[in-house]
């Protein structure tokens, strides 16, 4: 049986590359999805299952990860959210928590969710989505900085509390994803700099890969030409 990954996030502009690469390197791909207007951006293929989820709800992450079952080995969390706003002291108390419910809550909780199966195996790779702005903080963005702070702290407490188990956890810190929401959203921008989708999903597939096995803890910088 083909080893399992379970992509969220895996029908956006990063994601649709990373499943791909997935599917084209052999893996069975569990992709949670949430609006019907996300499926049309990923072609049926052998190996990929689709599933309808709320991913910041208990039982339902809780069907994903039956429905990828024992042979789960990889979990990639993408699912995440961008703020870019007002300083602190004039900004909610609410788009904190919306910013860490999207970036940190979901990927806590399938991951959890995830983690029995491959503990059993002894073996397994967990990637998640931090951000360079997690490093270098931007006014007015600390909803998003904090939260993909807090993504990387999640990884750090996964690598001390799963390493010995043979399951590895890493972050990797992108910049400007060369994505068409991205292009849209900065028209005047110059994406040439840009790191694409295409290699970010070479990086994840890399660190889901035996040749990362000795690899667990890392916040890995992915920043293109930027």
């Amino acid at each position: 049986m083909a080893q399992t990954a379970i992509i969220t996030g895996g029908t956006g502009g990063l994601g649709t590359a990373v499943t791909t690469r997935f599917l084209d390197d052999g893996w069975r791909v569990v992709v949670p999805w949430v609006a019907e207007s996300e499926l049309g951006r990923l072609e049926e293929r052998d190996g990929l299952e689709l599933v309808q989820a709320d991913l910041l709800d208990e039982g339902s992450v809780a069907e994903v990860a039956a429905l990828a079952g024992d042979s789960t080995r990889a979990v990639v969390n993408l699912v995440g959210g961008f703020h870019a706003g007002e300083p602190i002291h004039k900004t909610p108390l609410s788009d904190l928590e919306g910013q860490l419910r999207l970036n940190l809550f979901t990927g806590w909780l399938v991951t959890s969710a995830a983690l029995p199966a491959m503990l059993a195996a002894g073996d397994g790779a967990i990637v998640c989505v931090a951000s360079r702005a997690a490093l270098d903080p931007f006014s007015g963005g600390a909803p998003y900085t904090i939260a993909k702070q807090a993504v990387l702290g999640f990884v750090d407490a996964l690598d001390a509390d799963y390493s010995a188990e043979g399951i590895r956890a890493n972050a990797i810190l992108p910049s400007v994803i060369d994505t068409p929401g991205n292009r849209a959203a900065q028209p005047d921008a110059d994406p040439s700099g840009w790191v694409s989708p295409a290699q970010l999903a070479d990086t994840i597939a890399f660190l889901c890969s035996p040749g990362a096995a000795a690899t667990s803890g890392a916040h890995l910088p992915v920043y293109g030409k930027a």
